[in-house]
């Protein structure tokens, strides 16, 4: 799990290096910069929403993933958790947390990279690791300590597919890495539109569609 670790780290690092910067630039430039990441983040979203070849399985499960979130609360749980750990009340702390999760693990590099990294192959990880580290920095310096807590979840998500790459010692189906990143691709569009101010999105209370899509992607659903 070296590339999980590597790419945690830089994360983290890109992230408060990012916060040291945000110190330095008056509000009017970060809300400027935050504007510019919300059309980024829903051009990402639209490009990979666009690599869904089974549409019914990626609606499905994001309506079904959507119904389970807000049956748990998710965004709330996640809501709280940051107040709990930032000691400050701000969706922003949530909008940052999400979008740096989403941009940094939801594609095939990351898919693939993870379990080839469980597999004892580090390399597509290690690439991403410089990537993301780059992304952390403007993303924290534009939404602040959100960007942060991230990384707890880069390390929970790519470590869980290290491990299965590690157990399987096989790689996840194509069809099912489409519309994971597909899936991932609509959460985006959701960030970008809260972070452009344009509608709240409950993002949080879909991620569940994530573990929903890859499965459903498997089944008989065009």
């Amino acid at each position: 799990m070296l590339g999980t670790l590597v790419n945690t780290l830089t994360v983290l690092a890109g992230s408060l290096v990012g916060l040291l910067l945000r110190k330095s630039v008056n509000a009017e430039r970060v809300a400027f910069v935050a504007d510019v990441l919300g059309l980024f983040t829903v051009a990402i979203g639209v490009q990979m929403a666009l690599q869904a070849r089974k549409p019914v399985a990626m609606i499905v499960s994001l309506l079904l993933g959507s119904l389970v979130g807000e049956a748990l609360g998710v965004e709330g749980a996640l809501q709280r958790l940051s107040e709990r750990v930032s000691r400050t009340r701000s969706q922003g702390v949530v909008d940052g947390m999400l979008t740096a999760f989403l941009t940094f693990c939801v594609g095939p590099m990351t898919v693939v990279g993870s379990i080839r990294d469980g597999l004892g192959d580090p390399s597509i990880l290690l690439a991403k690791s410089v990537m993301d580290g780059v992304a952390s920095v403007a993303y924290a310096a534009a939404m602040g300590v959100g960007v942060v807590f991230s990384s707890v979840l880069v390390l929970a998500f790519q470590g869980s597919l290290a491990l299965l790459g590690a157990l399987t010692g096989a790689l996840l189906p194509e069809a099912s890495v489409n519309e994971l990143t597909a899936a991932g691709g609509v959460l985006l569009i959701g960030v970008g539109i809260n972070l452009l101010k344009l509608k709240r999105i409950r993002v949080g209370n879909m991620l569940p569609a994530l573990l929903l899509a890859p499965i459903l992607a498997l089944t008989g659903m065009p």
